[in-house]
């Protein structure tokens, strides 16, 4: 597949849906031509084309929030593009994580859609708190520190499920499990390692 054989619009245009490549959370939309990217591609990092300004623009040139490319994929039309990248700082120019902040839906029919559906937010919270980086939170804290200190907490909070367990208090070991799953996230994050990948060996094991 070459990037001649994708169907630019009348423009010489095509869209390109940003997603993290860790929390699959979309981060924004915008649009490229053949020249961004081309450039994309050989930089591995994300070149648009400003419909506004009539020219090309490097994601994060004056802001510093690039983003690292890690997949380009097309549709089954080959008329637009999802984008998987690791960014480094907030994908709105607003300064939040992603573009797509606001809700439509505000309320949820029936509570949660999922019993799961807390460690899909988790995992988002975190990728937001990583590329925006709040000061105070405690999250942008162990990032800050770096992956000793994440590596530490996960060892103190795996030691704390032991003893909750020993002492067989249910009520202590469900605290305690839920800061282990916590730091556990903040680990996969500073590794780039998707929860999905590690969902998939669960499925494979499964499967034998």
């Amino acid at each position: 597949m070459n990037i001649a054989d994708l169907q630019f619009d009348e423009n010489g245009l095509i869209p390109a849906i940003i997603q993290d490549a860790v929390s699959k959370e979309v981060l924004t939309l915008a649009y490229m031509n053949e020249e961004s990217l081309g450039k994309t591609m050989e930089t591995k990092e994300t070149w648009f084309y400003s419909r506004s300004r009539g020219k090309l623009w490097h994601k994060g040139e004056t802001s510093g929030n690039t983003q690292q490319v890690t997949d380009i994929r097309y549709d089954c039309d080959q008329d637009s593009l999802v984008v998987l990248v690791l960014p480094n700082g907030p994908a709105c120019h607003e300064g939040t994580y992603s573009c797509f902040s606001e809700s439509l839906l505000n309320d949820v029919p029936n509570g949660k859609t999922s019993r799961f559906e807390i460690l899909n937010t988790l995992e988002e919270t975190i990728a937001k708190r990583f590329a925006e980086m709040p000061e105070g939170a405690y999250t942008t804290y162990l990032f800050t520190e770096g992956v000793d200190k994440i590596l530490k907490k996960v060892g103190e909070e795996s030691s704390e499920v032991i003893i909750a367990a020993k002492n067989r208090d249910p009520g202590e070991l469900s605290m305690e499990s839920a800061d282990l799953l916590y730091h556990l996230f903040v680990l996969l994050r500073e590794q780039e390692l998707p929860l999905d990948q590690v969902l998939q060996v669960l499925e494979e094991r499964h499967g034998k």
